[in-house]
């Protein structure tokens, strides 16, 4: 998985903060990305101010041929991470409850599911309940990932991105 690649959903669902920006382009550079907006991403302190992190950052994508993708496909995208990160063991199933503040459309049946059965998740659950909810979240997550066009909730990137500006 390459973070950089993988961060254009997680920034438009607000997984990912704009302090985190530049360390991750950082990071994207010793990986081998290269764009004048990237390496002048990367040259910000973390507590820069975010509309120039953030203006830094959709540039960088943009010159490197990454289209930050809708509301909808990142809300998707977040939907299947969580997954993945459920049936991986990455997450509980109530970290995976708890994280979705985000409004996600589903478009699928697995995703309705996934979605619904997370949605019913609240701190208040008696421990009469949590085990069997917590199974059953797991059981959606395993279909979801299953059918998901996004194999192991991350993206690629395509030679393109490493084109030297």
């Amino acid at each position: 998985m390459d973070p950089w690649c993988d961060s254009g959903w997680r920034y438009v669902a607000a997984v990912l903060a704009p302090a985190d920006l530049p360390m991750l382009a950082a990071h994207a550079l010793v990986a081998g990305h290269d764009s004048p907006a990237l390496r002048e991403l990367a040259g910000l302190p973390r507590r820069s101010d975010e509309s120039e992190i953030r203006a830094l950052y959709v540039a960088a994508m943009d010159e490197l041929g990454l289209p930050l993708p809708d509301g909808v496909t990142a809300g998707r995208r977040l939907l299947v991470s969580l997954a993945w990160a459920l049936v991986r063991g990455e997450r509980s199933a109530v970290d995976v409850g708890g994280g979705l503040g985000w409004t996600v459309e589903a478009d699928t049946e697995e995703e309705s599911r996934f979605l619904s059965t997370a949605a019913e998740y609240s701190q208040w659950m008696g421990p009469e309940r949590l085990p069997s909810w917590a199974r059953e979240l797991e059981a959606a997550a395993r279909a979801l990932c299953a059918v998901s066009e996004y194999g192991g909730g991350h993206t690629g990137c395509g030679a393109a991105t490493r084109a030297g500006t």
